[in-house]
């Protein structure tokens, strides 16, 4: 699933994801995911679970690891969305969860930049495709597309392609 995205959305309809509301929790397919976030409501990753959501915006994508914010104000621009792993959203329920979880969500931008900063292209690539292998099964991995990679740290899909087989 290492091909091109049409029109800026994503296609990762072999993932499916699991949303939690209260108690009880449904399979939900990526378009699913993506109503979810647009709405007013604040989602946290389960930290439980080795699982997350690439987040496409208009011009880059974001890792929404465990723990981390999604929805709310923060993705009602998002354009598309890979749910990894067991994706499980858990409602935030107090104020302290909501601060504590964008806390996490910023964290994890912060990760990203860390290898954005890196001024040769192909270690940036290496690099994110290391902590996602490092943290997510090689399937898992394997079928991201280059693409969205490549917006994660600012690349080249092409470059994602060399570095997938450089790691």
């Amino acid at each position: 699933m290492r091909s091109s995205f049409p029109h800026n959305v994503f296609m990762a309809t072999r993932y499916q994801a699991k949303l939690t509301e209260g108690q009880g929790a449904s399979t939900a397919e990526p378009d699913d995911i993506l109503a979810k976030i647009r709405g007013q409501d604040l989602w946290v990753v389960n930290s439980r679970r080795r699982n997350g959501l690439i987040l496409h915006k208009q011009f880059y994508t974001e890792f929404a690891g465990p723990g981390a914010a999604v929805g709310g104000g923060l993705d009602q621009d998002c354009c598309g969305v890979i749910p990894l792993g067991s994706l499980s959203l858990l409602s935030a329920t107090s104020a302290e969860e909501q601060q504590k979880a964008l806390k996490i969500r910023l964290q994890w931008v912060r990760l990203t930049q860390n290898f954005t900063d890196k001024p040769v292209a192909i270690d940036r690539a290496r690099m994110i495709l290391e902590q996602f292998k490092s943290y997510f099964t090689p399937d898992t991995v394997e079928h991201i597309p280059d693409e969205a990679f490549a917006l994660l740290v600012g690349v080249l899909p092409y470059t994602i392609r060399r570095a997938r087989d450089l790691v």
